[in-house]
């Protein structure tokens, strides 16, 4: 058996760590590139060699062909692995790869060529005889004369699109010319490719994809599909396998189909066909990804395999270990991924500082993560954080183990939509999979209606108890000081004030003796007992109620409450935190001020100085967490100064725009 001594890791994050593993357990040293802000991420820690390439600038860290080339040939490696993203799907690097002498762990060139460009994939897969949608190319004005050829709704889709970018739906004509020069921009920015296609939208859709595995000796198998409909902006937050979709039948008549494109393309690593099925179980060829996917844990929880391992030894020349006879799937698993957002504020991306992170464990939960303890989520990354994978016997079980998981894995500081994954899993619609891949489009007002009632059911009494109770008994650390502790204040006055919810509490200290407590709030005595307590945890017994709440402070001096899986962000009134640094008027808005709604970059700039804008007018572009935020005016202003320019980094302090009211001439 042909094998590396080490590789080169070209790339970040949870997928990072995940290769290393693998490699690890084959006996082969790696090698971490990272960028100045990941300097003491997991995956360079994790790593037996690491080398800094650039600051943040992804053009000049992770999308920078010659420095990783250049690295792996100091640092001796013999192969690189790309992961997913970035420059796994890049024939270039290929090409520089074989140049250097460098193996590449994933498919040849011409693959990642031919099939990840949409349109010629298309023409690819339609000479094989696999049914797709009926689509359209040419230029953009091509595509506007001949759109009616096909009914609406149609898609418009970057040629070179990958991972939800690049997509939209129109279900008007008269929209077409907007969504043709919006998706094309979008395409020139992620992909580097301004070319966009039109095909025909499959009514209530689902989205399966098949696992393939292809060699260097002609050999390629399917590890059977992932169910992916459960998706937010054509981005896929919740998989699973097997899919609660398929008959027997169809599932074979796939994954034959997905076997043949893999063989006609010369297929030689781990890579993914996508389908959509539509309500009658027919389905259409969407693409191939040729590259690791994200969600490739689920498919390893129930075909027991090790697919980055698959990949690497068959990388090494290695004939595929697999036979298509040996596969099946085995139980149930439901990978969820944990993004950094705020599902309450349109899934708005919320980027800072954890204050506490705490991943859950137990028989057949896996978590892939690229962090170990809580760190900062930089605005200019992804905004997946870890990804979540319960295997059980079956898909209700694994559900139910899934939502037992997310509730406890524990985030604070920062938004997540860890609540709204679970508001998911016990959706009704998903429970009995009436699922289509709108689903989050049709339900999500009611799951975050839900979320809140389940969050506001718990008495605030308890999180203020949870909260009161760590504090008293907690060793202050030098950040988090208590000035009115050291001078004796609260001892003199018993009595400790919060802010919840813009409300303040007042709760009094009437008697304590070791781990037993009677409070006073609102006139109204309150028992309590300690059971456990711990750095971040306190466990205690209330009015023949037991809590169990994580509990944490950020860095502005916020608490934070984790009950039932639901955060609550407390601050006590009572207390000076010396780290806080008091600012005036950071962050706020007013009609002369704009701000960007969270850090990014200025990606567009649509007017200038002295320009007259109405109401509703798009006057800047922030890009964070790969997705694009319209500043727009308020009002009917002119633009009085422009404080940033296109490519400028910005934080949520800084003015972008000054606005001054519009003159009027009023002759009454």
């Amino acid at each position: 058996m042909n094998k590396f001594n080490k590789i080169l890791i070209a790339n970040r994050g949870e997928i990072a760590v995940r290769i290393i593993r693998s490699a690890k357990k084959l006996g082969i040293s790696t090698v971490a590139i990272y960028s100045e802000v990941d300097r003491h991420a997991l995956h360079v820690r994790k790593a037996d060699e690491s080398y800094c390439i650039g600051q943040q600038e992804l053009s000049e860290t992770y999308l920078n062909i010659d420095k990783i080339i250049d690295v792996a040939k100091r640092s001796g490696c013999g192969a690189i692995h790309p992961g997913y993203g970035f420059l796994s799907e890049n024939a270039k690097f290929v090409k520089a790869c074989e140049k250097a002498g460098i193996i590449f762990i994933g498919p040849k060139a011409e693959a990642i060529r031919l099939m990840g460009n949409k349109i010629e994939s298309r023409e690819f897969v339609g000479k094989l005889g696999i049914p797709m949608t009926r689509g359209l190319t040419g230029s953009p004005e091509e595509l506007l004369k001949n759109a009616r050829k096909i009914p609406l709704p149609v898609l418009v889709k970057a040629a070179a699109g990958g991972g939800g970018k690049g997509m939209r739906i129109v279900n008007d004509y008269k929209d077409l010319k907007d969504i043709l020069e919006t998706t094309s921009r979008e395409a020139k920015n992620y992909f580097g490719d301004e070319a966009v296609y039109i095909e025909k939208y499959v009514e209530e859709p689902r989205h399966i994809e098949f696992q393939v595995l292809g060699d260097n000796h002609g050999n390629v198998v399917h590890l059977f599909e992932r169910e992916c409909t459960i998706q937010r902006r054509y981005q896929k937050i919740i998989e699973e396998s097997p899919s609660p979709t398929l008959t027997p039948e169809v599932r074979e008549k796939m994954g034959e189909s997905a076997v043949a494109i893999a063989k006609a393309v010369g297929y030689n690593s781990a890579g993914t066909v996508e389908f959509l099925v539509d309500h009658d179980l027919n389905y259409y060829f969407l693409e191939m990804n040729t590259r690791i996917q994200v969600e490739h844990p689920v498919t390893e929880m129930v075909t027991g395999t090790d697919l980055i391992e698959e990949q690497i030894l068959v990388a090494q020349g290695n004939p595929t270990r697999l036979r298509q006879e040996d596969l099946e799937q085995k139980g149930h698993a439901i990978e969820c991924r944990i993004y950094a957002e705020d599902p309450e504020n349109n899934f708005m991306p919320s980027p800072g500082m954890m204050s506490l992170y705490s991943e859950p464990a137990g028989e057949d939960v896996r978590v892939d993560s690229g962090i170990d303890d809580a760190m900062e989520i930089h605005s200019f990354f992804d905004p997946m954080i870890a990804k979540l994978v319960v295997w059980g016997a079956n898909r209700d079980e694994a559900a139910l183990k899934s939502i037992t998981a997310l509730n406890n894995f524990i985030i604070q500081g920062i938004k997540t939509n860890i609540s709204y994954l679970r508001g998911i899993l016990e959706h009704e619609a998903f429970l009995t999979n009436t699922i289509t891949t709108k689903f989050c489009d049709e339900h999500t007002p009611e799951i975050i209606q839900s979320i809140e009632s389940a969050r506001s059911a718990i008495d605030i009494r308890f999180t203020l108890l949870a909260y009161a109770l760590h504090n008293l008994n907690m060793k202050k650390s030098a950040r988090d000081a208590n000035i009115w502790e050291k001078i004796g204040y609260w001892r003199n006055n018993m009595e400790l004030g919060f802010e919840y919810m813009d409300t303040n509490y007042l709760l009094k200290i009437l008697r304590q003796n070791g781990k037993e407590y009677i409070f006073q709030l609102e006139e109204e005595p309150i028992s309590a007992h300690i059971n456990v307590l711990q750095k971040n945890r306190i466990q205690y017994l209330s009015s023949d109620h037991f809590i169990d709440a994580a509990i944490s402070m950020d860095e502005k001096g916020n608490g934070w409450v984790t009950i039932n899986g639901f955060n609550f962000q407390v601050t006590r009134k009572d207390v000076l935190n010396e780290k806080i640094e008091f600012t005036a008027g950071a962050g706020s808005s007013n009609e002369k001020n704009l701000f960007s709604p969270m850090p990014g970059k200025v990606l567009k700039i649509n007017v200038k100085e002295g320009d007259t804008v109405k109401r509703g007018t798009i006057m800047l572009v922030v890009e964070a967490m790969k997705m694009e935020n319209n500043i727009v005016a308020e009002q009917d202003a002119i633009i009085e100064k422009i404080a940033v320019r296109a490519g400028d980094m910005v934080d949520t302090d800084l003015q972008l725009i000054f606005l001054a009211k519009e003159n009027t001439n009023d002759n009454s």
